[in-house]
């Protein structure tokens, strides 16, 4: 089911970027890929705010792009390179919400690049 899911919201970002093409703000793709992901029927949340505690206390929030059929977190980017921290960022919400799957996908000026990240290490199927 998961991978089906994730098949779906990347052929829409695919979608999104052959009609926009590349060089808006990151707002605009979460936008645009929110109606997209609608408009296949997909049940989508946009920006869910998170805490992160310590000591049981608030230490800091956070927002995560998209939440599609409650299943993956999708986190935007519109940057021209992706770089380790953003693929951290969203494992920290993997770990923080105890979802097992997200995507980080990037709107970048070579096109969408799509790194799937799971909370528990899951080996490529070859």
């Amino acid at each position: 089911m998961q991978d089906s899911l994730t098949g779906q919201i990347i052929a829409a970002a695919f979608k999104v970027y052959n009609t926009l093409g590349f060089g808006f703000f990151e707002k605009v793709y979460e936008n645009a890929l929110l109606l997209e992901l609608i408009k296949n029927g997909l049940s989508v949340s946009q920006q869910i705010p998170l805490s992160v505690y310590y000591d049981e206390k608030v230490v800091g929030e956070f927002y995560m792009d998209l939440f599609v059929e409650e299943q993956v977190i999708v986190e935007l980017k519109s940057v021209a390179l992706l770089h380790p921290e953003h693929e951290v960022q969203l494992v920290h919400y993997l770990t923080a919400t105890r979802q097992d799957i997200g995507l980080l996908i990037n709107f970048g000026p070579k096109g969408v690049e799509v790194k799937r990240k799971y909370r528990v290490y899951q080996p490529r199927k070859t």
